[in-house]
């Protein structure tokens, strides 16, 4: 269990945190930063000594002729409280990823396939779309190359809302389906993929670009079936020389265009730099739930079964249409559990 001078330590924090808030002084946007990202965990820890308290006062009563039978019909649900209690409480204490609560950029591209693949990346968008509508999310198209038959090449959209990162991180990777196409005369199982990758929006305070690293080039807008086409060059690509990342944007507005291609930029070297630092921190993140490695198959839409596996952590769900409607809660609820005691069994070792 957590030493309790540490938690002890947490309390005097929040204490002072309460304390400077009243009084109005110091920074009062990053007191009141720090104060929320705190008492979760504050509430937690009183929770918990209560809990203490209660058992301590229940095992006293047992000493007491009068008190002894309410002692004896109370402790047993109280010791049974704690083990849950103390899990409760550890889970608040885990190091927190600070880009957890922050939007998130989505990219999907097809992979191994052909049209098929580009028609399934069609169709992960459309569902996290619909994911995004049942948690109230903003979800916006930055950048989207369609295909003949309606499938995607590639799309960047940009997704704004409470823990959007915390949700989605664990999306990225290789989606792999097992379908017939619709171009499939014979009735034969293709297996096809789609790429996808989420990446936390990237501040101002994260990643500062020398404007000798990147050149900006403006072109005429093109796209399958009129997307994104006008008459004009709005068009910007922007190519970051060091690294070679090129990012483009084809709204209407050159200027919109260029700062919708900066935050994307911004936002691909910030996810460089973090994939660096992990790598740093663990040789091996290839096994790791949502370590972002976007080579690393992750899941199986199986459509004649009506079957979806994520391989990571075995879980398979028989309701196939439900997920491809955006009913994804259950699966990143379990990733995230699975994520969770993984980062327990490492703080107890």
């Amino acid at each position: 269990m957590v030493p309790l001078e540490r938690l002890e330590q947490i309390t005097r924090r929040f204490e002072f945190l309460e304390a400077q808030m009243a009084e109005g002084s110091g920074d009062i946007s990053a007191l009141a930063k720090e104060y929320a990202e705190i008492k979760p965990v504050v509430e937690q820890i009183r929770a918990y000594r209560r809990l203490l308290i209660d058992i301590d006062d229940a095992e006293e009563m047992l000493g007491d002729p009068d008190m002894k039978a309410l002692a004896e019909e109370e402790l047993p649900e109280l010791k049974a409280a704690l083990p849950d209690a103390e899990h409760a409480l550890q889970l608040t204490l885990l190091p927190k990823d600070a880009a957890d609560a922050r939007p998130a950029i989505l990219e999907i591209r097809p992979g191994t396939g052909g049209d098929e693949a580009a028609l399934f990346a069609g169709d992960l968008l459309r569902m996290y779309q619909r994911y995004c509508e049942t948690r109230g999310w903003k979800l916006e198209i930055l950048e989207e190359n369609a295909t003949e038959l309606g499938g995607i090449k590639e799309v960047v959209a940009h997704i704004k809302g409470e823990n959007v990162f915390a949700r989605m991180k664990f999306e990225s990777g290789v989606h792999r389906v097992q379908r017939v196409p619709s171009t499939e005369s014979g009735g034969r199982i293709h297996t096809s993929a789609a790429t996808v990758a989420v990446l936390p929006e990237a501040e101002d305070v994260d990643v500062q670009i020398d404007a000798q690293d990147i050149r900006i080039d403006t072109m005429r807008a093109s796209g399958s079936g009129g997307q994104h086409v006008n008459t004009t060059d709005s068009a910007v690509r922007i190519t970051h020389l060091p690294t070679g990342i090129i990012v483009v944007s084809s709204e209407k507005s050159q200027h919109r265009n260029r700062e919708i291609a900066m935050q994307v930029l911004k936002t691909r070297l910030f996810d460089l730099e973090r994939q660096r630092i992990n790598d740093e921190r663990a040789a091996d993140r290839a096994g790791q739930v949502g370590s972002g490695d976007r080579s690393e198959r992750i899941r199986t839409y199986n459509f004649p079964q009506g079957r979806m596996t994520d391989h990571r952590i075995n879980l398979t769900l028989y309701k196939l249409d439900q997920v491809m409607a955006g009913d994804l809660d259950e699966i990143i609820d379990a990733l995230t559990a699975d994520a969770q005691a993984t980062a327990l069994a490492e703080m107890e070792a």
